[in-house]
């Protein structure tokens, strides 16, 4: 599955194992990933891809404003959009079925 700016992942790795993420870039085999609140766009965090769950949403007001370089752009509009898409960080046994 190829991976897109704005999408969302899970950790599968790490002490943030199971914690959502947004994908704000991608370079070679890493993703830098974004979440509003640990990790924000002022810092994304660096993990490799093989590293990450991917999953099928794309949310795309963010997508086009990472894209854009939108001035407005807030760690606040990725908290809000992790929360509103429902996605929460995994449990345990979550982590086990899943990846």
């Amino acid at each position: 599955m190829a991976l897109s700016v704005g999408q969302i992942v899970f950790s599968k790795s790490g002490r943030d194992k199971g914690k959502p993420f947004v994908i704000y870039s991608l370079s070679g085999e890493y993703a830098f990933l974004i979440d509003g609140d640990l990790r924000k766009i002022s810092n994304p965090k660096k993990k490799k891809i093989k590293h990450i769950q991917i999953t099928n949403t794309v949310i795309s007001d963010l997508s086009n404003k990472i894209e854009s370089k939108d001035v407005g752009f807030k760690d606040s509009d990725v908290r809000n959009a992790l929360k509103q898409s429902g996605f929460k960080s995994l449990s345990d046994k979550e982590r086990d079925i899943f990846g």
